[in-house]
């Protein structure tokens, strides 16, 4: 491979060894961007942890891998008495140096997994009864504890939350989406932000984070601009003559004795990508890493119907798009309505943003109103009176009922759309098999959206609960182990965040809290094997 700007190469290379120069120095013979027909030697760095994906869930696992710890507070008393005794057990410990699994035990929560029920009720105690409680954790930053990692992203730090649609309100109270050390609402008023309620615009959110990143003095782990390209396991022996095993999944490390001694054989991740210049040009790189952990969440492909027409130019697929068609006066003087499928939270703010655009809307959605497991049915009137607005005329604007009452709005509840059609018609079928054809201005699908792992072997479908199936949030995500947050079918691979099931930041931080813990335990237990003279690693202690 040859690169045009060595300039811009050597800006790069330097942007990722400039931190880690100081501590990894004696490893660094070679820049971490290498040719492709090169293989990968001791000389080249390896870090201990590459974090993909820069959203809440990448920079919280940042701030404690940057020797973060959380204690349990002098005054504090957790309105848990069992949990509170359990803490006090081993107070002079961080939380992160505890046992997990004894700590979350007969915890409930909304999260299935454990440890994000724990370290959520230590941050917010008792909030889903509605009570505002102080932390029962103080923070410290203690220098020993970091773990040399990297964090990329192809934004700036705070991940999706920069490209949501503004105009709408989180579905989460701003304390709930705010990372440790650092309170939301301290911050709002630091900035003489105006929050008129405990929901914020996902605007504060990006602006909060991208702060959190900087004041918590973690810029120097992060790499905006960078687009991964490839994630695979590497076998790292000094044999290579079978060159195709290097790719396979080999999840283990043991010791081999050479002329009598134990050498310890890794196998590492190699991570390859580009990074954006500001002229828009793309450098390669390519980056060995003892762990990887997966940050990415799930808004990277929007779900799709996989219907006939589908790929029309109007059927969007994303809020962003809607609104930018309403700001450019494209849906301006339509006779016909807007179109949109789903019955979630992004599909009831498409209807409220075209309701409040004096749009005329049909709602096309497979449930019955009277599904138990509608979203509206979770959230309660007086926290989220917009979205109940939403639902009470998905119920009694039906297009069984009078449409002269409601021609700004008709709902079709139980109807599948089964194709779209050129001349922008929609051909529907009802539960009874019954089939309508409707004409409307732009038609807006939002069911839901998934994550992109065309990065990893097999696009990561291996590695979900159910094999061989695309990862999905709710149906089918990476399996864990619940408490140390690594993948159960592929070793020294780590997951978190909406990836594993937490759609909220509330509950995504303790998936930070596991790794943090697991990867603490074995470096500890490397560097005592270090010590005591049996083996010895290619990666940086």
């Amino acid at each position: 491979r040859t690169y045009s700007n060595t300039e811009t190469e050597g800006q790069l290379l330097n942007s990722f060894v400039q931190y880690f120069g100081d501590s990894l120095g004696r490893k660094i013979k070679r820049m971490p961007l290498i040719e492709e027909t090169v293989l990968p030697g001791d000389s080249l760095l390896t870090l201990p942890v590459v974090i993909i994906g820069n959203g809440p869930s990448g920079i919280c696992l940042s701030y404690l891998l940057s020797g973060y710890r959380p204690y349990l507070s002098p005054e504090a008393i957790h309105p848990n008495p069992i949990l509170h005794t359990k803490l006090e057990e081993a107070r002079h410990l961080s939380i992160v140096d505890q046992d997990l699994e004894y700590l979350s035990e007969g915890l409930e929560g909304r999260s299935s997994n454990p440890v994000a029920v724990l370290f959520d009720t230590l941050l917010h105690p008792d909030a889903d009864f509605g009570y505002d409680y102080p932390p029962v954790l103080h923070w410290k930053l203690e220098q020993h504890n970091y773990i040399p990692h990297i964090v990329l992203g192809k934004g700036p730090p705070g991940g999706a939350w920069h490209s949501m649609e503004g105009s709408m309100l989180t579905i989460s109270f701003g304390d709930w989406m705010e990372l440790p050390g650092l309170s939301f609402k301290e911050w709002a008023a630091s900035k003489r932000r105006n929050i008129k309620s405990d929901r914020v615009m996902p605007e504060e959110i990006a602006c909060y984070y991208k702060h959190y990143v900087k004041v918590m003095g973690l810029q120097k782990n992060f790499r905006d601009n960078v687009y991964i390209t490839s994630v695979s396991r590497l076998y790292r022996g000094e044999d290579d003559e079978d060159r195709s095993q290097q790719n396979e999944d080999i999840s283990t490390q043991h010791l081999e004795m050479e002329d009598g001694q134990k050498i310890l054989i890794k196998r590492n991740w190699e991570v390859r990508g580009y990074q954006q210049a500001t002229d828009g040009s793309h450098v390669p790189f390519c980056l060995f890493a003892e762990n990887v952990a997966l940050a990415t969440g799930t808004f990277d492909s929007p779900g799709r119907l996989q219907v006939e027409g589908e790929d029309y130019p109007f059927v969007l697929h994303s809020m962003s798009d809607f609104g930018a068609a309403i700001s450019k006066g494209k849906l301006r003087g339509k006779a016909d309505p807007v179109l949109i499928v789903g019955a979630g939270l992004t599909a009831a703010d498409a209807v409220l943003c075209a309701y409040n655009n004096n749009i005329p809307i049909i709602h096309v959605f497979r449930r019955r109103v009277t599904d138990t497991s509608l979203i509206f049915k979770q959230l309660p009137k007086k926290l989220y009176p917009e979205y109940h607005k939403v639902y009470h005329m998905m119920c009694t604007q039906s297009h069984t009922m009078d449409s002269s009452q409601h021609s700004a709005y008709t709902s079709f509840p139980e109807h599948n759309v089964l194709s779209f059609k050129p001349e922008m018609k929609c051909v529907l079928q009802s539960a009874s098999g019954l089939k309508k054809i409707l004409k409307f201005s732009v038609a807006l699908v939002l069911i839901g959206s998934h994550p992109n792992l065309f990065f990893l072997k097999d696009q990561g479908h291996s590695i979900g609960h159910h094999s061989n199936q695309p990862i999905t949030c709710k149906g089918n995500p990476i399996e864990i182990d619940p408490y140390t947050y690594e993948c159960t079918k592929e070793a020294n691979l780590f997951a978190l965040g909406p990836l594993v099931g937490d759609n909220f930041v509330r509950f995504l931080k303790g998936g930070a809290l596991g790794i943090a813990r697991c990867l603490a335990v074995r470096q500890k237990k490397k560097h005592e094997l270090i010590e005591s003279g049996d083996g010895g690693g290619d990666g940086v202690p």
